[in-house]
């Protein structure tokens, strides 16, 4: 399960992707994430169009599997039949995660092989997000309002098979993915939920 990336891509980068990006109020510095911290993400804008946007890794968890009332959120998604998650399912809360690597755990304390597109092509974790979500992330902070994101999984192609067997995560690196994962109903948009092709990912170092 992946629950660590990178993001290196500079700002003007995404600009010239996406015609008319509203990023401002947005400095799309290089960075790792990880779990329930703010990461970019471009979502719709509430005036039309696209947004670059900063959101807290992790969505709501559905309410059987919480213990107590912390909700430390779900930050990869595999079943999308679930009632929990069909509410978000539907365009206005679908989102594009830029990503230029990302690591998955090699088991048994052996630490994280990372991966990047062979061919260095732009690339998005095909997300959802939701947006003024009051809940208790941490203890110590009290409840917050936050917008949030997850992205989906997939099973895993040959090279992320062959370190982490059971998922890998939803990439998307065709703009005509990217379009229809923005805007087309959930009946064509769910077939995006698939494995990149076996040789589509190369292993790398850890990123410096």
């Amino acid at each position: 399960m992946c629950n660590l990336y990178t993001h290196r891509r500079p700002q003007e980068a995404m600009r010239q992707l996406f015609a008319g990006l509203d990023d401002r109020g947005v400095n799309l510095a290089p960075a790792d994430f990880y779990p329930d911290q703010r990461a970019p993400i471009i979502r719709h804008a509430a005036e039309g169009g696209l947004a670059l946007a900063l959101a807290r890794w992790g969505m709501p968890s559905p309410p059987q599997y919480l213990r107590t009332a912390r909700d430390p959120g779900v930050t990869n998604i595999r079943n999308t039949v679930s009632p929990h998650w069909r509410r978000w399912l539907g365009p206005a809360h679908r989102c594009l995660v830029p990503l230029t690597a990302f690591a998955e755990p090699c088991g048994a304390g052996r630490g994280n092989q990372w991966f990047a597109l062979a061919d260095d092509r732009p690339a998005f974790f095909a997300g959802i997000e939701t947006r003024g979500w009051r809940s208790l992330r941490k203890v110590r902070d009290g409840e917050t309002v936050d917008d949030l994101f997850a992205f989906l999984t997939t099973a895993p192609n040959a090279e992320v098979a062959a370190v982490h067997p059971k998922a890998m995560p939803v990439i998307l690196t065709a703009p005509a993915d990217w379009q229809a994962w923005m805007g087309a109903d959930w009946a064509v948009a769910r077939h995006l939920q698939r494995p990149l092709p076996d040789g589509a990912l190369r292993l790398v170092d850890p990123p410096g």
